[in-house]
């Protein structure tokens, strides 16, 4: 499916991490800081927008394992530039969660040892505030980012109409068992482990806010019971298309349309104006 959409849409990547906890198949949350401009107090995934350093897939794949641009790209259905997105979940995952999806000699990477967790906690914080890029980093430390660790899922693209817009590609990835991640007190206050149908519960009982894509993307792990039958999921995925949810002004407020929908066409046609924060 091919979504025209119109500027500006900034590119975006986000990581669902999973876990095998006691009750099940776990993921991790964090909590978006109230005063955030985009989803304030909104539980989402790790994730956030492609930086231009995520783009340079020249340079870039001397640092990745499993694909190069060309297959990515094409596991995207675009003609170029499909690395960016799994470099930028990569290094979004390590801003906002701590969690450093990469190996070292083919080991995957372990924070146990204290003086390790304190350095990459420093680069934590130099990749967040751009001093350091991820790149750089992984070339100090003799690193490289094992994009076989991520499953691409899903395609959402913000509706019409918001100040903010994205075009997000969804990732699965199993948490490394020798991280622990957590929120950064910055963009993020708040974080957890909790399993998909518990989200899905509290979010029901107005507990647990979430936005429209984040609650879609956990429906499908509702029906896994481990980390190995996610992945298994994932990688059944045959076609991933885009969708461009449309929202819509009406009496009883903002109603929000999915393609296919009655009612979808005509607020597709009629977005709101540019100054909603749906």
């Amino acid at each position: 499916m091919s979504v025209s959409v119109p500027f500006p849409v900034r590119k975006a990547a986000t990581v669902m991490l999973l876990r095998d906890g006691a009750d099940g198949l776990e993921v991790f949350m964090l909590r978006r800081n109230p005063k955030s401009v985009f989803v304030p107090g909104q539980f989402v995934f790790p994730g956030g927008a492609v930086d231009v350093s995520d783009s340079k897939e020249a340079s870039l794949e001397d640092i990745c394992v499993g694909l190069d641009d060309t297959k990515a790209s094409q596991l995207m259905s675009i003609e170029s530039a499909g690395l960016s997105y799994w470099v930028a979940a990569i290094r979004e995952c390590f801003e906002e969660a701590g969690v450093l999806l990469a190996r070292r000699d083919g080991v995957v990477m372990s924070f146990n040892e204290p003086k390790t967790y304190e350095r990459f906690e420093g680069y934590r914080s130099q990749v967040y505030d751009g001093s350091l890029n991820l790149r750089d980093m992984c070339r100090q430390e003799g690193l490289h980012l094992d994009l076989n660790d991520l499953r691409y899922v899903s395609h959402w693209i913000t509706p019409i109409g918001p100040p903010k817009r994205f075009d997000t590609r969804f990732f699965l990835a199993r948490s490394p068992e020798e991280q622990e991640p957590l929120h950064d007190g910055g963009e993020t206050v708040e974080s957890c482990w909790i399993t998909p149908a518990e989200a899905q519960r509290l979010h029901s009982e107005g507990k647990f806010e979430m936005i429209m894509p984040t609650v879609a993307n956990l429906e499908p792990l509702l029906a896994c019971s481990s980390v190995d039958e996610a992945m298994a999921w994932a990688d059944s995925l045959s076609e991933i298309p885009a969708i461009l949810p449309a929202i819509a002004t009406t009496e009883n407020g903002t109603e929000v349309y999915m393609p296919g929908e009655a009612g979808y066409e005509d607020a597709l046609a009629n977005p709101p104006g540019e100054g909603s924060t749906q």
